[in-house]
């Protein structure tokens, strides 16, 4: 936890009240894009529950309307929280912000503050104990502060998502998930009406930014950057369908196939230096990481940067988060963790590159190994490929490639494949031409083997596949 500054109070709409006056609500710069949409299409100049009266400013209360009360929290969105606090940073030349969901708990942490229903009486205008109403922000002290809880719920800076080992229940599946989209703030510390787990310290609601009602906040100042989290759960069809082909549950029997690739590499490895490999159309990146267990570096490279960013992630944070289709627009979410696959000591020795394959940069050289699993018939010109690859490996170094051979014009033009098609009237298959293209510069190790892989579509649809492994050792 880094050190960072709170206010005393919540924002009162007195002090709401000089933003308004500064035509805060006019000024593009302090709002986000976001908040400024919201405001152009609002035309909002003042909080929902103002009242522009001639006379001065009322207030909209649940039950009636009355005189303003200005010792009160100003009740906002946080589209409007947040351009009060840049535009409060602004002006004093600080660094404002709302808190963070971590920030809000240390607050609270900091004070002896019972949770509900342990307490004899609310400490707070809270779990409806006091009034039906907002009520002074000086009138509930916590130590140095006031209205730690209750009164307004508290904006925070954090989008909601689920903590390390969030599963969905399936019995409340559409309560949670469908929030964790980053447009939906966690919102803090209960309001007057908040009961039950409403007014505990660990409960996480969190609503999108411009909603309304019994919401205010809290500012702070805090040297340490903001980071915002981005999507919590791959959403793109096909990433997420080798996210589970890498790291999720085997299918009808069939052994996780990068897994297999990268043991039976490390099997023919054995014996032999074990420097430097190079994983080529990684994908998502499992074999990459599993060469690492015995290699000192590996690259992991793709030509989808969609794919390398998944690497990318579980580096940084160990997980990942994906959805998967189960039936119709019926979807399932998922969280995979390197250390559970017994990774995680190894993730630092793997190094990924977005790189095309028939145009890979000089730094990608001396290899002990190269594996490129299901890359050969989704190249434009794999003869090209299996002409320069020997460049790229060390002398005796090995060459290991698998595929299932689904040639498809989409993807290579029908004068570029390299076999399962009659030549000089005779089957010619992609083993006939693999051997023809390395036999300049590599000798077969061994048969060819078949490796199976499954990709799941739906919880009632997946693709069954075989590819062939063959391995080629470089002699010249």
């Amino acid at each position: 936890m880094w050190d960072f500054q709170a206010a005393k109070f919540l924002v009162s709409n007195e002090e709401y009240l000089a933003f308004v006056e500064a035509k805060g609500y006019e000024v593009e710069k302090y709002w986000t894009e976001e908040g400024w949409r919201w405001v152009q299409f609002t035309k909002s100049r003042h909080p929902l529950f103002w009242l522009d009266d001639p006379a001065g400013y009322r207030f909209r209360t649940l039950t009636r309307i009355v005189d303003m009360p200005w010792n009160w929290p100003v009740e906002v969105n946080y589209l409007e929280a947040k351009a009060f606090c840049n535009w409060l940073g602004e002006k004093s030349g600080k660094q404002v912000r709302l808190p963070t969901e971590d920030e809000w708990y240390r607050l609270r942490d900091l004070h002896d503050i019972p949770d509900q229903p342990h307490w004899t009486r609310a400490p707070g205008n809270i779990n409806l104990e006091h009034w039906t109403s907002s009520c002074p922000v000086d009138h509930f002290p916590f130590g140095d502060f006031y209205d730690i809880i209750g009164n307004v719920w508290q904006w925070t800076e954090t989008p909601i998502t689920g903590f390390d080992g969030f599963e969905v229940h399936p019995w409340y599946d559409d309560f949670s998930t469908p929030t964790f989209d980053t447009q939906h703030n966690l919102i803090k510390g209960g309001s007057w009406i908040s009961t039950g787990n409403e007014a505990t310290r660990n409960s996480r609601y969190a609503f999108r930014r411009h909603f309304f009602q019994h919401a205010g906040f809290r500012y702070v100042e805090a040297e340490q950057p903001l980071e915002v989290p981005q999507a919590m759960y791959e959403t793109d069809a096909a990433v997420s369908q080798y996210c589970e082909a890498h790291y999720g549950k085997t299918y009808f029997g069939v052994a996780n196939f990068p897994a297999t690739c990268a043991r039976i590499c490390l099997e023919l490895m054995a014996g032999r230096p074990k420097n430097r490999a190079l994983d080529l159309g990684c994908s998502v990146c499992r074999a990459s990481f599993e060469l690492a267990k015995e290699f000192n570096f590996v690259n992991g490279l793709d030509f989808s940067a969609r794919f390398i960013r998944i690497g990318y992630q579980l580096q940084e944070k160990g997980a990942v988060r994906y959805e998967l289709p189960e039936e119709g627009e019926i979807v399932s979410y998922h969280e995979r963790r390197l250390a559970d696959l017994g990774l995680a000591e190894v993730a630092g020795r793997v190094e990924f590159f977005q790189a095309d394959a028939l145009n890979l940069k000089p730094q990608f050289t001396d290899y002990d190994l190269i594996l490129a699993a299901n890359l050969l018939d989704r190249l434009r010109d794999p003869g090209t490929f299996l002409a320069s690859v020997h460049e790229r490996l060390n002398d005796t170094g090995l060459l290991v490639i698998a595929s299932p051979y689904t040639w498809l014009t989409e993807f290579t033009v029908r004068e570029k494949w390299l076999g399962g098609f009659r030549k000089d009237g005779e089957p010619y298959t992609t083993l006939d031409g693999l051997k023809d293209h390395l036999q300049a510069h590599f000798t077969m190790v061994g048969e060819p083997r078949d490796v199976e892989f499954v990709i799941r579509e739906t919880n009632r649809k997946f693709q069954h596949s075989i590819s062939q492994l063959t391995v080629w050792r470089k002699t010249r």
